[in-house]
């Protein structure tokens, strides 16, 4: 009898431990992106959209996958690095390619700076980083679109609201 019983016990011990399932469902977040608003440079509370833009990291042959490329907008979101303290975009108004597929919109680059912020969330979705005392300038050059940058919000926690306005 006492076999019988320590099997049914065996057999629902297996059952109940096979039957566990971990909580590794991740439904917290993700690493922010940067927020970056286009504002008319004359009248600098009036969103301006940028006609064709496209956005490709600096040493990247893709172009950033965030919003859809070649379109005109006022707002996009763009990722930062999460393994060093800078990326560097190359942003290009009125983008377009000529017959021998070579880029001929009008390209300026902005380099951000940052420190970064690991912040562990739970097993299932691990660690996300988090920007802080961030950093924004435009290399200059003959023909500059963008006129001005301004940093709205130095700490980037999360997508909801603008980080960067660019003025052009």
């Amino acid at each position: 009898m006492r076999r019988l019983y320590f099997g049914i016990l065996l057999f629902w011990a297996i059952i109940w431990a096979t039957s566990c399932e971990k909580d590794d469902i991740c439904v917290e977040g993700d690493t922010p992106l940067l927020v970056i608003e286009f504002y008319d440079a004359t009248d600098t509370s009036t969103l301006k959209e940028v006609t064709t833009l496209r956005v490709v990291g600096v040493g990247q042959t893709v172009t950033v996958g965030t919003f859809t490329d070649r379109s005109s907008v006022s707002s996009i979101t763009i990722p930062l690095k999460t393994d060093e303290d800078s990326a560097s975009f190359i942003i290009i108004n009125e983008s377009a390619s000529d017959d021998n597929g070579s880029e001929t919109g009008n390209l300026d680059t902005i380099n951000f700076s940052y420190s970064r912020i690991e912040d562990f969330l739970s097993r299932g979705c691990g660690f996300i980083v988090n920007y802080d005392e961030l950093e924004a300038n435009v290399t200059a050059d003959t023909d500059n679109w963008i006129q001005d940058i301004e940093i709205t919000q130095s700490l980037v926690t999360n997508s909801d609201s603008t980080h960067v306005k660019i003025f052009h």
